[in-house]
Formats: C-alpha cells, structure tokens, sequence
C-alpha cells in the first residue's frame, strides 16, 4: 500500500553535476576574493612606502633648509 519514491526525490541532495557546479562556483569566488585582497594589501604597502619616501625626502629638505639658515646667520 505505500508508495514507492525514488530515494533522490525525498531527500534534499543536489544531483551530482550541480553539486560540482556549486564547488566551483565558490571556489571561484574564493579565488577572485584572494586575488581582491592581495592586490589591495600589494596597494596599500606600496602607498606607505611612497609616504616613506616623502617623509624622508621632507626631513632631509627641512635638515638641509635648518643647515642653510645656520651659516646665513654667521
């Protein structure tokens, strides 16, 4: 008296080939989200390294100006 169902059709599994689907689609958005992340860190040092260079090259100017002002005060 009970029907009989296919055993796919009870339960919640995705078929194979969507179930591989799936993976790759978050293993594709695992990728471009590590590729995101690595070119905004790769951005972001290489911005402080230009402040780096700024700063240093502010400090020197503003030694060389405070050596300029000594031996005009002479």
């Amino acid at each position: 008296n009970w029907i009989q169902y296919p055993r796919s059709s009870l339960t919640s599994e995705k078929p194979v080939p969507e179930q591989d689907e799936v993976k790759l689609q978050n293993a594709s958005k695992q990728i471009v989200q590590t590729a995101i992340l690595q070119a905004v860190q790769q951005v972001s040092r290489e911005n402080q390294q230009k402040e780096k260079r700024t700063n240093s090259s502010v400090s020197l100017q503003l030694e060389r100006g405070k050596l300029t002002k000594k031996h005009e005060k002479k």
